[in-house]
This record gives C-alpha cells, sequence and structure tokens, in this order.
C-alpha cells in the first residue's frame, strides 16, 4: 500500500501538468474533477480499455447529476453501448448514476423507477449495495427480500447517512462547466 502511495504521489505532478494544473492552485474541486476527468479521457482514448472508458463516462454523468437535462438520454445511449461491448457490471453502475441524478432532483417517481430498474440489474445478489445506496440516496426503507450488502465496517447505519447527505448537497452547487462534449 505504501508503494502504491508513493508511485501516485510520484505521478500525480506529471498528470497535473497535462491538465495545465501544475502551480495553478485549482480554486475548486468541481472544477479540478473536470480536469481530471478531461484528462482520464484524453489518456484512455489511446488504449482499448472499454470498461474503464465507461466507467469515466459514469463518473462525468455522476458529475453531471442534477444539472442537465439530456443527462437521462447521455446515460441511455451509454446503456446501449455497454450492451453492446459485454460489460454487464456497467449497466449497474450506469443505473445507480442516474439513481443519484433524480434523487439531486428530488424527482421521487423518477427515483423510484430507477431503483427498480437498479434492483433487476442486480437480481444475481451482486453489486447489492448499489440497491441500497440508491435507496439510502432517496430516504427510502430497503423493501423485505431484498438482497443486502455486507458492509465492511459492519455498520448499515453508516452507509445510510452518508449517500443522502452527498444527493442533498448535491443540490445546491453551482452549475459546473459544460465538459459534455470532451467526456462522451
Amino acid at each position: 500500500m505504501a508503494d502504491a502511495a508513493a508511485g501516485h504521489g510520484r505521478g500525480r505532478p506529471e498528470a497535473d501538468q497535462q491538465v495545465g494544473l501544475a502551480g495553478a492552485g485549482v480554486p475548486d474541486q468541481a472544477e479540478r474533477l473536470a480536469l481530471e476527468l478531461d484528462l482520464a479521457d484524453r489518456l484512455l482514448s489511446r488504449l482499448s480499455l472499454r470498461s474503464s472508458e465507461m466507467t469515466a463516462r459514469i463518473a462525468a454523468l455522476v458529475r453531471d447529476a442534477g444539472f442537465y437535462a439530456d443527462l437521462p438520454d447521455r446515460a441511455a445511449v451509454l446503456l446501449a453501448e455497454i450492451g453492446v461491448s459485454g460489460i454487464s457490471y456497467a449497466a449497474a453502475k450506469l443505473q445507480l448514476a442516474l439513481c443519484f441524478h433524480h434523487a439531486v432532483l428530488d424527482a421521487q417517481d423518477d427515483l423510484v423507477d430507477a431503483i427498480t430498474r437498479l434492483r433487476e440489474l442486480t437480481q444475481s445478489g451482486d453489486y447489492a449495495c448499489h440497491v441500497e445506496i440508491a435507496h439510502f440516496m432517496a430516504g427510502l426503507p430497503l423493501p423485505e427480500h431484498t438482497a443486502q450488502a455486507r458492509w465492511i465496517d459492519g455498520r448499515r447505519s453508516t452507509a445510510r447517512g452518508t449517500p443522502a447527505r452527498f444527493s442533498t448537497a448535491a443540490r445546491a452547487p453551482p452549475r459546473p462547466p459544460d465538459r459534455r462534449a470532451s467526456i462522451t
């Protein structure tokens, strides 16, 4: 772990240099995230790492959650690409991102529909934590017979509070820079 942290520390200045952050003192986290996602997109564009590319595109949707009306359409396009690519586990991550978008907008009907689709994607019990997190974001109780995740610290109460705080907090910040064209 120490070697990995040291390697990350050595690589960070190079990455900052590539996206123009070196010595720039980026003022806010949203701008730094946008720049890092742009860097990931540029670096992945030369490789055939579909799974990583899908994850980066899902992360961009999470970044844009609550701000762009076209987000569900962008997610639908990405879902079709996921289906073609055969990276089936990415569909659950994408659906969780949609749940976050609807939670940020406080669009309860859309959120319930998205959770239902997420539940269908995770029927096997794989990624059960996604269903729990979506319920926690929405402030909804878990239905009976829900496959439940085993949390590392064993405390479901910790997991219950955090996603709701994220989705509530995301309702307030200013609109992020429009970087959709560079990510999708």
